[in-house]
């Protein structure tokens, strides 16, 4: 499995489609075997997916995420988990042990502000086997 995180100084960033790199990691078994760094060259969103499936990438895990994006993660097969922070090492340790805590109505309020006031109702939930949103 391909594991994506938008990265900023080995944080989770919280704007995907501002982002100027990816850490990609390849796992196995459930843990990590490599990673590394892609450089995005200042692409929009449509192009960050693109550059996602290019690198064979099936599972993002992100910030904050607009609904453009969103879409186009979906039509690309990549699963998404939105609302995440904090050290993206240790994200996808979490999500790889089932234990990730992310928001599953995740919305980048920056590129749509037709829906309300940004906050999230549901809370936070754990992103345990894996399923989140496809």
């Amino acid at each position: 499995m391909k594991i994506a995180v938008p990265t900023e100084n080995g944080m989770v960033f919280q704007h995907f489609g501002h982002t100027a790199q990816f850490t990609i990691y390849e796992t196995e078994n459930g843990s990590i075997v490599s990673s590394q760094v892609v450089p995005t060259a200042g692409h929009g969103h449509g192009a960050l997916v693109l550059l996602l499936a290019a690198h064979g990438v099936d599972t993002l895990l992100c910030g904050g995420i607009g609904g453009g994006a969103q879409m186009a993660l979906a039509e690309a097969g990549i699963r998404l988990c939105g609302g995440v922070q904090g050290e993206a090492d240790a994200a996808v340790a979490a999500f790889l042990a089932g234990t990730l805590s992310y928001d599953p109505d995740v919305h980048c309020d920056h590129h749509d502000h037709t829906h309300g006031e940004g906050g999230h109702g549901c809370g936070e939930h754990s992103c345990g086997g894996h399923s989140c949103h496809n």
